[in-house]
């Protein structure tokens, strides 16, 4: 027997999202993003605030942000992930010896989504955090996970087909083991990044590192490149 989805229970995610996303936001601005009907979104609202998700900021009309639940729930998930934990000293060791920020990157379709992150802990530095989107297309940690994807899952991250431009670009990530983002987001930063693999060759995450483009010249592209690649094999599944 099928079982149905819950669709107010998927409206109210929905709107849970929303407000993650484009936090501090109003009623009007949560509806416009998802197209959906103002009173439902509101009711959605209530039961988010009612049951300790999100709160609303002082202020007529109110503006709701996420309140700390949300983080309890993520350390939860991330305590047992046996990948994260793996990969921690691995991206402390790679923090210390590049003096750059260093992050893990998983893939989850439709996103690219920061799992953990080691700072630099120089005052100028790239500065990513637990939890955030990555472009998949540009940055050094997408472009990782996706060379190494099947060509039919790619739109799923892309929103459309794959060109043969990127296609091509992908292959260079996938022979050499390792990918670039050259200031291709914003001129200020760079990265280098590398796949880890899982038995089957699909990708588990990725390992980057972040830096201001100032400090990522291109004479050190190709030697991080090989350290990263080499770091993320010693994590292979």
């Amino acid at each position: 027997m099928t079982v149905k989805a819950v669709r107010s229970a998927t409206r109210v995610l929905a709107v849970l999202e929303a407000v993650a996303e484009l936090q501090p936001v109003g009623l009007g601005a949560v509806t416009r993003h998802l197209g959906e009907d103002k009173s439902a979104v509101q009711r959605a609202l209530a039961t988010l605030a009612e049951d300790g998700w999100i709160r609303a900021l002082p202020g007529e009309p109110p503006r709701w942000e996420l309140t700390t639940r949300t983080l309890v729930l993520a350390s939860r998930s991330a305590v047992r992930s046996d990948l994260r934990q793996r990969a921690r000293p691995v991206l402390e060791q790679l923090r210390d010896e590049t003096g750059e920020s260093v992050l893990l990157a998983v893939a989850d379709a439709p996103r690219i989504v920061t799992l953990d992150v080691v700072e630099s802990r120089q005052l100028v530095r790239a500065a990513p955090h637990v939890g955030m989107v990555i472009p998949p297309v540009g940055s050094a940690a997408g472009q990782a996970l996706l060379a190494h994807l099947p060509v039919e899952d790619l739109p799923a991250y892309l929103g459309t087909q794959p060109d043969e431009a990127f296609l091509r670009q992908l292959e260079v990530v996938r022979r050499r083991g390792w990918s670039l983002n050259q200031g291709d987001i914003t001129a200020s930063a760079s990265g280098v990044g590398a796949a880890v693999l899982g038995p089957s060759g699909r990708p588990l995450a990725a390992i980057a590192v972040s830096a201001p483009s100032a400090r990522l010249p291109r004479a050190r592209h190709e030697p991080l490149g090989r350290r990263l690649a080499e770091a993320a094999a010693s994590l292979a599944g």
